[in-house]
Formats: structure tokens, sequence, C-alpha cells
């Protein structure tokens, strides 16, 4: 354990606590807030952090954040995160904790490798979005589904980012930036019918936040891995 903290530098660990107390703050400042969102939030922003780091444990804790989430998104009717989250990204998250297990930097590091992806997976990838993005927008809306366009466009983009995570991409924190841009807009739509939710827009916000530092360390880990495989 003193090893795996040893790894965290001062960024790290000031962003960490930094949204921590924001998702505490909120939930104590609008009364009423569900104990599971502030749960999630805070099970969903240590997890960013850790795969920041590039380390395995982050989509292993990311699992659980899928388990939580989804009720969440149960309880507002938002069916299309609750699908997204519980069977797709948990289960993803458990898939690319395997394959970034699987894949060291080097040897007896808890650090994954970082994949490039050529242009044909590329290509694919974006094709395989499109159809997903195209079922699920009828499924939702049979369900009924609240605020259906940017539900549909966060299954778009999560589903990107559970690919680009599992490739080991050093994108997918991009995509998730973007993903939490969509479910900012969704829980602050949200929050004007129930001002509980509030403390999860303020998660997603941290989230936007702590997805874009990973997406700076993941490019500062790809090239640093590329000079030592020189």
């Amino acid at each position: 354990m003193s090893k795996f903290f040893s790894n965290f530098s001062r960024t790290d660990i000031l962003l960490w606590s930094f949204s921590v107390c924001m998702i505490v703050i909120s939930a104590l400042c609008f009364g009423g807030g569900s104990i599971l969102a502030v749960i999630a939030s805070l099970i969903g922003v240590t997890s960013i952090i850790i795969n920041a780091k590039g380390h395995p444990a982050g989509q292993l804790i990311g699992v659980f954040f899928a388990l939580f989430y989804g009720y969440i998104s149960w309880t507002y009717a938002y069916y299309g995160e609750m699908m997204t989250y519980l069977g797709m990204t948990g289960p993803m998250a458990a898939f690319s904790f395997i394959s970034w297990v699987r894949n060291p930097f080097k040897d007896g590091k808890a650090e994954v490798r970082i994949n490039t992806l050529s242009h044909l997976e590329i290509a694919f990838m974006c094709l395989l979005t499109a159809a997903v993005t195209f079922v699920f927008f009828f499924i939702l809306r049979y369900f009924n589904t609240s605020n259906l366009l940017p539900s549909t466009l966060s299954v778009t983009t999560s589903f990107a980012a559970v690919y680009l995570t599992f490739r080991r991409s050093a994108f997918f924190s991009l995509i998730y930036a973007l993903n939490d841009i969509v479910l900012i807009v969704l829980w602050t739509l949200a929050s004007m019918n129930d001002s509980s939710y509030i403390s999860v827009v303020i998660c997603f916000v941290m989230f936007l936040i702590s997805d874009l530092y990973g997406f700076v360390c993941w490019m500062k880990r790809k090239r640093r891995q590329a000079e030592n495989d020189m």
C-alpha cells in the first residue's frame, strides 16, 4: 500500500482532495441529496485519479462506480445512463482491468502500456459507435427516457470512451471529458426539478477537471514510454 500511494504526486493528491471537498460541501449545502450519490461521486473521482496514473486498480474501482451510478440514473428515469453504465461501462471496466493487468509497461510494474490505434481501427470504432447510437436512440425513446437527445449523446461518448479504455488508448480520458460535459447538462436539467441532484452535477464537474488532467498525464506517459522503448 505504501508503494501504491508513493506513486501519487502532490498534484494528484491536491486534485483528489479538492474534488472530495467540493462533492461533500455540495451535498451539505443542498440538503436532501442521496447519500448514494455522494458515495458514487467519491468512488468515481477516486477511480479517475488512479486511472490518470495508468494503474489497473482505477478500472476495478470503476466497476463499483458504475453500479452506484446506474441505480442513481434509474431513480430519475435516465434509462440510457442506467443501461449504459450497468450493461456497458461496468462490464467494460472489468474487461479493461484485465487488459491493463495483462499489458504492463514493464514486468512487475503496475503501469499499463499505452497503445496506439491504427487508422483502420479508429474507423471501425467510429462505425461501431454510430451503430450503437442508432440502436440506443430507439431503445431510449421506447422507454420514454428523460431528455432523449442528450441521453443518446451520452451513450455515444460513453461507448467510444470505454472502447478506447479497453484498447489502452491515451485518448480515452479526453472522450470521457466530452461525456462529462454531456452529463453535466443532463444532471443540470434534472436538478432544476430536484435540487438533490446538484451534488451529481458537481460530481461531473470534478470528473471533467480530473479527466482532462488524466489526458495530460497519459500523453506525457506515452512520450516517456516511447523514449524508454527506443
